[in-house]
């Protein structure tokens, strides 16, 4: 008698081009817009990688990067020291790097960025006692409490702003700031609560973990190979030094990012432009690919290796991540189909019909239960803020409500990214973290409607004063 088969998951690039299929669908069942033929929904995740190159070229790179400073062992030994001296104090990492996380979304929107730190938490991590899954939720849960919680950030709230000015609508930008830091906050202190509840059963007990045997072993092999913490080998200069320069590659990498001249400052104008022809503060990921491929040569070359080793040990690195690149490609297909067809346009005129004439304590929760529907098709924030905030603010408006809580209401709403399948910076981090998708769910899922939850009451109470 043969036995049943078990299910298992399908993996999150037949998920993601599941989610381009269906909506291919259901065009055809929809009156004016553009029926999706065969060649747009095959074609649409070729059209996410080129939309997302410059993306792609960077994780290759990253990849690479992290390749040749994991040679070293420096990484390694230094983790090690870490973990040692914070014996019996590990669990104060989470907080610590969770916030530093959450700081660079909520200031300039960090998110693929960060792709480069989740093999090296994890392997902090796992020497600690702890799991991959805590690691990943310490820089996955600060990035998008960061983000939704945006309060000087150009890529969503100062689009968002624009958009409503577009409209004619001046917003009070108090308002804006205030409740970006109060969901930013609430989010960062539910999330890290949270994890480090989590973290502390997973130590006391390795089968808490939400991850399966195979996951485990998995993560052990890829990033726990090492007892760096035990053994008693030498931290050279050399390692010292390539240590330093890998902590400068990120300080760099982050100054460069923030979009200073938005802020009113000037200091980094003319001179930092020098190694790429764009100065510190407009630097987007085509530059960070240089900045981090110039730095795989020079830790390479300080630590003895020759040019084929490093152009190999790149090669290498870039393969490690394929993976991760080969999402972001299919997440942005399908954004792509979605705006060839018009459904995103379709589904945003329905919405806003529908909140036409809803009372006003239902209306800030139906507009983020909207956000949250709409995020999980158009993913980016700035995308998602062009296309809708003109309309869902004059909307706000003509109800006689405040239209700049719309804008807190769409970037709080970016908390959803957590749990869908067509978000390239989730999907990305649990393929480089080796995590399954269903994994990642049954840790996130009770977290996402926690602060969902608080999110809608907080807005509420603000709009119910403010309305």
């Amino acid at each position: 008698m043969n036995a049943k088969k078990k299910f298992t998951m399908p993996t999150s690039y037949v998920i993601i081009f599941g989610v381009i299929v269906l909506i291919a669908i259901l065009t055809w069942f929809i009156p004016d817009i553009t029926h999706a033929t065969l060649g747009m929904t095959l074609m649409a995740p070729i059209e996410g990688f080129q939309n997302g190159v410059s993306v792609i070229l960077f994780i290759f790179i990253i990849g690479g990067y992290l390749r040749i400073v994991n040679e070293t062992r420096a990484l390694e030994i230094g983790i090690g020291r870490i973990v040692k001296r914070m014996n019996g104090k590990e669990v104060l990492l989470i907080p610590i790097i969770m916030f530093i996380i959450s700081l660079g979304g909520t200031s300039y929107g960090l998110s693929d960025e960060a792709l480069a730190i989740y093999p090296l938490l994890i392997s902090t991590m796992l020497a600690c006692g702890f799991d991959s899954v805590t690691a990943t939720a310490t820089i996955l849960c600060g990035i998008i409490s960061g983000v939704s919680g945006s309060t000087i950030n150009p890529f969503a709230t100062s689009v968002a702003i624009d958009a409503l000015r577009d409209v004619g609508i001046e917003p009070n930008q108090a308002i804006v700031l205030g409740m970006g830091t109060l969901v930013w906050l609430s989010s960062f202190a539910i999330s890290c609560i949270y994890t480090v509840r989590y973290a502390l059963k997973v130590k006391k007990n390795s089968a808490n973990s939400v991850l399966t045997s195979a996951e485990k072993e998995l993560a052990l092999k890829s990033f726990g190979k090492s007892d760096a913490k035990n053994q008693e080998i030498e931290f050279t200069s050399r390692m010292r030094r390539t240590l330093m320069l890998f902590a400068f590659s990120f300080v760099v990498m982050i100054v460069a990012l923030i979009p200073w001249a938005d802020y009113g400052i000037h200091i980094f104008e003319g001179w930092s432009s020098f190694l790429t022809g764009t100065p510190f503060g407009e630097w987007y990921f085509s530059e960070l690919c240089i900045w981090f491929l110039i730095l795989s040569f020079v830790i390479g070359y300080l630590n003895g290796l020759k040019e084929k080793q490093i152009i190999g040990l790149i090669v290498a690195g870039a393969g490690d991540l394929l993976g991760a690149a080969l999402i972001v490609g299919l997440s942005r297909g399908v954004s792509a189909i979605m705006s060839n067809t018009g459904f995103d346009m379709y589904l945003l005129n329905a919405g806003t019909n529908a909140l036409q004439g809803v009372p006003s304590g239902l209306f800030s929760t139906l507009s983020y239960i909207f956000y949250s529907g709409f995020t999980f098709l158009i993913v980016s924030t700035s995308g998602l803020a062009s296309a809708t905030i003109p309309t869902m603010g004059s909307l706000a408006k003509s109800l006689g409500f405040a239209p700049e809580l719309m804008i807190t209401i769409y970037i709080a709403a970016h908390h959803i990214v957590g749990v869908i399948p067509t978000s390239g910076t989730v999907m990305s981090a649990l393929n480089v973290s080796k995590i399954e998708y269903t994994s990642w769910i049954k840790f996130y899922g009770k977290l996402f409607l926690i602060i969902s939850i608080v999110n809608m009451v907080l807005i509420g109470l603000i709009m119910g004063i403010t309305g």
